[in-house]
């Protein structure tokens, strides 16, 4: 074998790995001054009705904004929750719109205080695959992002690995 061959082998080994793990690799969108950071969801079966969608919203403006809502045309239905902790339990309560103050951010995420809560799902969401949803700011307008589905367990971006 030529040793071109085997490079171009290896190289697409090294892109089928590449494609094959997507929580590696972090992806972006802006809102105006609105940076969406790695928006993903975990893999659910088909015994899930819903699923929950994460991301980092960051205000890079001088003037605060509001994420108002949220819709994907995978789910009947997005809200926005906030877990809260009641004595050993944590309960979820529907937040109408999420404050992001100028030069700062707001995590959804799974071990975090607030996600996006997809019910209503009506297929389940398949380790690899990205789906659409639009978000509605206050001031930043409407925007589509990319949805990355990663596995079960997914906890997001590791350190160092956002964009």
């Amino acid at each position: 074998m030529s040793y071109a061959f085997l490079r171009a082998c290896r190289a697409l080994s090294v892109a089928a790995l590449l494609m094959a793990a997507p929580s590696v690799f972090a992806h972006e969108f802006k809102a105006g001054s609105i940076v969406i950071d790695h928006p993903f969801a975990r893999a659910t079966t088909s015994r899930m009705p819903n699923g929950a969608a994460y991301m980092v919203l960051t205000n890079q403006g001088t003037t605060p904004d509001r994420l108002l809502s949220a819709s994907t045309p995978v789910a009947t239905e997005v809200m926005l929750h906030m877990n809260v902790k009641s004595g050993d339990v944590m309960e979820m309560h529907h937040v109408a719109t999420l404050d992001l103050p100028a030069g700062q951010k707001a995590e959804l995420s799974p071990a975090g205080a607030f996600h996006l809560m997809l019910t209503g799902l009506k297929q389940p969401l398949k380790l690899g695959t990205v789906f659409p949803m639009t978000l509605v700011f206050e001031k930043a307008g409407e925007t589509q992002v990319m949805i990355a589905v990663e596995r079960a367990g997914a906890m997001g971006p590791t350190a160092g690995q956002r964009h």
